[in-house]
């Protein structure tokens, strides 16, 4: 019996959201220091899945799901920044947009446009991650 059949649907959905949370870093941390796919992919998995901080334990994350966002977040950029650049206002270009952001639409397209996620669901998971990265201030500016 796998992992996946182990938990009960609480738990596989707090995993999933764990791992989406891991995937908008890693692309972010991709961003920022070049790193390869499969370097951030190596690292999340051996490194921070599971990982515990001052405010508990996060959840081991699917390595699958985290995998496939992040591999089709890099792999379809071009045409996921193509579809944000068109949604947005022409005075702010995806390249203009905080990188945390940037990495959190990314993800979210790449989940909808690649892996088939049901669009209601990942808007509900990404706006509520969007809460845990921005300021009301800021959340106020992106309509969440």
């Amino acid at each position: 019996m796998s992992q996946s059949e182990q938990v009960s649907g609480n738990e596989k959905r707090k995993i999933r959201s764990t791992t989406r949370l891991y995937a908008i870093q890693a692309l972010f941390q991709m961003e920022q220091l070049g790193l390869s796919t499969d370097e951030v992919v190596e690292e999340f998995v051996v490194h921070r899945f599971g990982e515990e901080y001052e405010e508990g334990q996060l959840s081991d994350g699917d390595e699958a799901l985290f995998k496939s966002i992040v591999e089709s977040a890099v792999n379809y950029q071009a045409y996921i920044d193509q579809l944000t650049d068109r949604a947005l206002v022409k005075k702010w270009p995806i390249a203009r947009i905080d990188p945390t952001l940037r990495s959190l639409f990314r993800a979210a397209a790449a989940e909808i446009t690649q892996i088939k996620t049901p669009p209601k669901i990942v808007i509900t998971e990404y706006v509520a991650l969007a809460h845990a990265f921005f300021t009301e201030i800021y959340q106020a500016n992106l309509n969440l």
